[in-house]
């Protein structure tokens, strides 16, 4: 665990450290395994497209979880996290090749909330293969 983040260092317009997640066929089945969702649209490529899909895509929850890392990694406490929600936008693509998917993510403080709570809004961008994937993700989080 990292050290925690204290109100007082952060303000409107901090942006966390990025990251980016690589997502193959191979974490979607672990992930499908760990979730018990074995729905063919993350690992059938025939089905997928059956259905109208491009190809096999990620799970929206697993998609969520890995934008999610940033916010727990720079609060440097899982259970500072008070709130998250996201909207799924665009489905993250994995390709049957070498290289998957990857999910790029970025984020800023976008309020103060509450000095006394020491609580602030931050608000998150997730993004793979040059188009946004979730969209109004923002979470709740408590500082030290």
């Amino acid at each position: 665990m990292t050290a925690r983040i204290a109100y007082a260092d952060v303000e409107v317009g901090t942006e966390l450290p990025g990251a980016v997640f690589p997502v193959d066929r191979a974490t979607l089945v672990r992930y499908a395994g760990a979730s018990g969702d074995f729905n063919p649209i993350h690992w059938n490529e025939r089905f997928a497209r059956d259905v109208g899909l491009p190809d096999v895509i990620a799970h929206g929850m697993f998609t969520m979880a890995e934008a999610g890392r940033i916010i727990t990694d720079w609060a440097g406490d899982p259970g500072a996290v008070l709130e998250y929600g996201v909207r799924f936008t665009k489905p993250v693509v994995v390709p049957d090749d070498d290289k998957g998917a990857e999910i790029e993510v970025t984020a800023k403080v976008a309020a103060l909330l509450d000095e006394e709570a020491r609580t602030v809004r931050v608000d998150i961008t997730a993004r793979s293969a040059g188009q946004k994937v979730l969209g109004m993700a923002r979470a709740v989080v408590r500082l030290a």
